[in-house]
């Protein structure tokens, strides 16, 4: 499961890291904070608004900090737009955050999580719990206003990770959302290590808490994480919601093979 080279130059990344972690906590949640207060809510940084721009900062930090060099291909859409992403682990979310605000649609349980738990929170997402189709459809209504009020949403179709062996199915109720908005599905292909190499690395391990793939990942080697914004699907043109689900899905498999 880790690639790790040696004990030695493990405790030796925890030695550097550690520190780096406790000041982007200590010093730049605080800050971030500041950022995201009633008082800064009409700030604007060219066209998104600042604490957009602090959550995107902030996540770029926390990626930095466990070694993962952010490489992004593609642009992400503008506006409304449903972003779809294969799942892989905690990390997806902190990544695709720093490269575009969206408002995730996230198991219940996420909300929890130290630091990921906040930052989820406070990128406006929306919580599910899993099993419950009361709460899939408030999350359903959810999205749908926020579509229709030009915000964007984010979700992983697949429902939960899978080891990073592969691409799950797509469930397609959660594109629901989207058609009856009108607006436009981009698919996201996350790959971590050179061509994907290290999809189980970074995905929880059998029976791994959060806590502990938190602690695993911290001593990893540097690695790349790849951020594939890929041709968005356009709902009206595609055949229901079952159908901009295999597209979405073929999409980010093809983008993971190549």
């Amino acid at each position: 499961m880790s690639s790790s080279s040696s004990p030695v130059l493990r405790w030796l990344r925890y030695a550097i890291r550690v520190p780096l972690l406790a000041v982007h906590i200590v010093v730049g949640l605080p800050l971030a904070l500041l950022c995201m207060t009633p008082l800064t809510d009409g700030i604007r940084i060219g066209d998104e608004p600042l604490r957009y721009r602090v959550i995107r900062a902030w996540s770029a930090g926390l990626m930095r900090v466990f070694g993962f060099r952010l490489r992004r291909f593609g642009t992400p859409l503008p506006g409304a737009a449903l972003f779809v992403a294969n799942h892989v682990s905690w990390t997806d979310i902190v990544v695709l955050h720093s490269q575009r605000m969206m408002g995730f649609v996230a198991k219940r349980e996420i909300s929890g999580w130290p630091l990921v738990g906040w930052l989820a929170a406070r990128g406006e997402t929306i919580f599910h719990q899993r099993g419950s189709t009361e709460s899939l459809g408030g999350v359903l209504h959810e999205m749908l206003a926020r579509l229709r009020a030009g915000r964007s949403v984010g979700v992983f179709p697949e429902g939960r990770t899978r080891g990073g062996e592969a691409v799950g199915p797509f469930h397609a109720r959660i594109f629901l959302a989207a058609v009856e908005a009108g607006a436009p599905v981009q698919p996201i292909a996350l790959r971590y290590g050179a061509r994907g190499s290290a999809q189980t690395v970074v995905a929880f391990g059998p029976g791994e808490s959060f806590f502990g793939n938190f602690l695993r990942l911290l001593g990893e080697p540097s690695r790349d994480a790849e951020v594939h914004f890929l041709a968005p699907i356009a709902t009206v043109d595609a055949e229901g919601r079952r159908r901009i689900a295999e597209l979405a899905r073929d999409r980010i498999v093809a983008a993971m093979a190549s």
